[in-house]
């Protein structure tokens, strides 16, 4: 029977940083409270809201064996907020009693009391955006907290019953060099997370940073931003010292102690459903992908006004399910096995990918077992190049 992953989403932080496009936004408090409204409302209108688009309800009624609280902040919401929409998905959705519940949250943004709240909802995985243990990295990108209040966090939800901690780390901010990001990668395992997140930096050429380093400035620290080769060496180093320190890769930029990988973060790359809550949530069904309209104000209006928060939908061909199956499925380390998607497409989609995965295999991109292929990880620098000759360009698409 399927399993159902749900995502929460809440668009709050206290500062925004430099490199970032998300869609999440700095509020005062105020504006909380009508979130969390508008959430409450979106989980009790949700079979309402899927019959309008035409989505069918019936995938509200699959088991939930992963619930994910993301952002943003979540932890800004205070635990009588989000306890109460844990309350109201848990009256919506047959949640699995040993579901993997994962919170993400800032250090600086959550308290023993807060943890102790959290742990009654049933919290079971903390996800920590430590992002570096360097101070200086830290506030050239804006952010409030200091590396120790990373530690403080970790010491705080271990003394509150979280043994399942995530740490997020970034290779390549502003002033990082490989002396101080194998400090942090350092830190972070004395620590003894259960799993940790590597990210590489990326420049949105939208974001405050990105646009300033486009146009050669020297505001939001622009010039100390390291090249494309400080990023790979960065990237190769943390994997193999990650791996060194028992941390086994299941994705391209995750690492895991044994059993610990993120059940909810797999869904999406097998293509298992998921239902996506509150502002810029996506959720997909198998054949559909829909997403709520973006700006949180905009959100809350849809509400007002009686519409559904769904903002885009769009269905997916047997062709682009495909494409799908190899793009995300091809960042798990285990790749992907063409024997299940033949079963579940049909051989005449797959045929259109065989001779070039015959030619990546020959030239070193992919690896073959039988029905399997997987990158191999010298291929992970290049895995997006790799990726695009996974989508078919028809005439008439």
């Amino acid at each position: 029977m399927n399993r159902l992953g749900v995502y929460i989403q809440v668009p709050f932080c206290a500062s925004k940083c430099s490199f970032c496009n998300f869609s999440s936004r700095v509020e005062p408090s105020s504006a909380f409270d009508s979130y969390g409204q508008s959430l409450l409302q979106e989980i009790e209108r949700l079979p309402e809201s899927y019959a309008a688009q035409g989505i069918s309800p019936g995938l509200l009624k699959y088991p939930v064996d992963t619930l994910y609280v993301g952002g943003g902040t979540p932890s800004l919401l205070g635990a009588a907020r989000l306890g109460g929409i844990v309350q109201a998905i848990r009256k919506r959705f047959e949640v699995c009693g040993e579901a993997e519940f994962t919170l993400e949250t800032t250090p600086g943004s959550a308290d023993c009391d807060f943890l102790a709240q959290a742990r009654a909802w049933g919290l079971n995985r903390l996800s920590v955006g430590a992002q570096t243990f360097d101070d200086r990295e830290l506030r050239a990108v804006g952010r409030l907290h200091l590396a120790k209040a990373t530690c403080d966090l970790v010491r705080m939800a271990r003394t509150a019953g979280l043994c399942n901690i995530s740490l997020d780390l970034i290779a390549g901010l502003p002033y990082q060099t490989e002396t101080s990001w194998q400090h942090t990668l350092e830190t972070a395992v004395r620590l003894e997370p259960t799993h940790i997140s590597l990210y590489l930096f990326e420049l949105d050429e939208k974001s405050r940073l990105g646009k300033e380093v486009l146009r050669e400035g020297t505001r939001y620290h622009a010039t100390a931003v390291p090249g494309e080769a400080f990023l790979a060496d960065a990237y190769e180093n943390g994997r193999r010292f990650l791996e060194g320190e028992g941390y086994t890769q299941y994705e391209i930029s995750n690492f895991a102690l044994p059993g610990f990988e993120s059940c909810h973060n797999q869904k999406y790359w097998r293509l298992e459903p998921y239902v996506g809550i509150g502002a810029g949530a996506h959720s997909f069904d198998g054949e559909h992908r829909w997403a709520n309209e973006t700006d949180p104000y905009m959100y809350q209006k849809r509400f007002a006004e009686g519409l559904s928060p769904i903002a885009e939908l769009r269905s997916l061909s047997r062709q682009e399910q495909v494409e799908e199956f190899f793009f995300l499925g091809l960042r798990q380390r285990q790749g992907v096995d063409l024997t299940q998607a033949g079963e579940r497409w049909g051989l005449g989609p797959l045929g259109l990918w065989k001779q070039r995965i015959a030619e990546l295999a020959a030239e070193g991109w992919l690896e073959r077992s039988g029905p399997v292929i997987r990158l191999p990880q010298r291929a992970y620098l290049v895995s997006n190049e790799i990726f695009k000759e996974f989508i078919y360009e028809s005439p008439h698409r």
